[in-house]
């Protein structure tokens, strides 16, 4: 994971947008004023983040006594890069707040930015998303000494440590967009978010920011895209599967309806699927009489690997295949383009969560069955 993850921010031009902005009393124009001490030979230069990249706008000249302005002509909010002598970077959020920038090349370890709100929202994302790459880099480093020394138990400890800190960090960053009243600087901390779990907080902040950022590419590219997962999104009713099981009877996932179903995506060919499999079987066992069923969806490309990881993992539930790898209809159905993966679907059918393994799956199970 990147420290910082950008989204593409493109941004349509034209009357409408030009309409929408002089709503907001918006000029189009922001200043960018600088202030530098002890500075090096070199010059200021001044990009834009877009289409995952950056894009050099201009350099611009500092006057011997450190200072230097330059006009910034936008057609709506834009997030920016302003490297000082190639020595600092600065990520900026710009709308229609001058800003102005303060840095002592022998003395500050690091600028002084103000007037813009925005971009004091995107310190935070910033700040947020470097902490979590620490916890990363902690886990990894955990992890590979664990695979040195061949400690199974410690590999699994990990593994399950690495999935509460992805869901508690899920929560950190939508507490900082809930906090930023609307900014559009919340558009850089959206790529830290799962849309497959996070579709409800994020199908609500685009209509927020459309709202008060109307005719903003990126965010209608996000609001399509939002739409193309709403028919999967939690709470909605489960599209049907219906393939093969190994015996070549077609079996429906409709047919277990009135019990809890985890729809499990998997492959012989998975080494996390495999390792997944026992707690599956154990979670199985313990709550089968209680209204729990697993639905498998093999994603497994020959009948012989299929059967030989159902037998020798043990797995005694409904199990059914196309044979087609991802390009399976059921993985199309569901938008899967990495296994495992799962869906749990509650008894009038309709989808209750995703992504459960592990002890967040148990937890689900103990608080619905339980």
């Amino acid at each position: 994971m990147k420290s910082t993850i950008w989204i593409s921010l493109v941004f349509i031009g034209g009357m409408a947008v030009a309409c929408a902005q002089q709503e907001r009393g918006f000029d189009g124009n922001v200043l960018i004023k600088g202030d530098l001490d002890n500075q090096p030979e070199g010059y200021v230069i001044l990009s834009r983040y877009k289409e995952n990249a950056t894009e050099v706008i201009d350099t611009i000249q500092v006057g011997n006594d450190g200072k230097f302005e330059y006009s910034l002509s936008l057609e709506g909010p834009g997030f920016f890069d302003l490297s000082l002598m190639n020595q600092i970077q600065i990520r900026l959020a710009l709308y229609d707040e001058d800003i102005k920038v303060k840095y002592n090349f022998k003395k500050d370890s690091q600028p002084t930015i103000t007037g813009s709100k925005d971009t004091d929202q995107l310190k935070k994302i910033d700040q947020l998303a470097a902490e979590y790459q620490d916890e990363i880099n902690q886990l990894n480093s955990e992890y590979y000494e664990a695979m040195n020394n061949k400690d199974q138990d410690k590999i699994k400890d990990i593994q399950e440590r690495a999935m509460g800190l992805e869901s508690g960090h899920s929560g950190k960053v939508k507490a900082v967009i809930e906090d930023m009243d609307g900014s559009f600087a919340s558009l850089a901390a959206i790529g830290m978010l799962n849309p497959r779990n996070d579709f409800q907080f994020l199908d609500s902040l685009m209509t927020v920011l459309d709202d008060r950022y109307p005719n903003t590419k990126s965010i209608i590219t996000v609001k399509q895209q939002l739409d193309e997962m709403r028919a999967l999104s939690i709470g909605q009713p489960a599209p049907e599967i219906s393939l093969p099981n190994p015996e070549g009877e077609t079996i429906n996932l409709s047919d277990l309806r009135g019990k809890y179903v985890l729809i499990d995506f998997w492959a012989a060919w998975c080494k996390p699927c495999r390792e997944e499999n026992p707690n599956v079987v154990r979670l199985y066992n313990a709550y089968k009489d209680k209204g729990f069923e697993v639905f498998g969806v093999s994603l497994d490309r020959t009948k012989e690997a299929w059967i030989r990881g159902i037998e020798e993992d043990g797995l005694v539930w409904t199990q059914v295949s196309d044979l087609q790898y991802f390009n399976s209809a059921a993985a199309e159905t569901y938008q899967i383009n990495a296994i495992p993966a799962t869906y749990l679907i509650g008894p009038e059918g309709d989808i209750l969560a995703k992504d459960l393994r592990g002890s967040r799956l148990e937890d689900k199970l103990r608080e619905l069955l339980d």
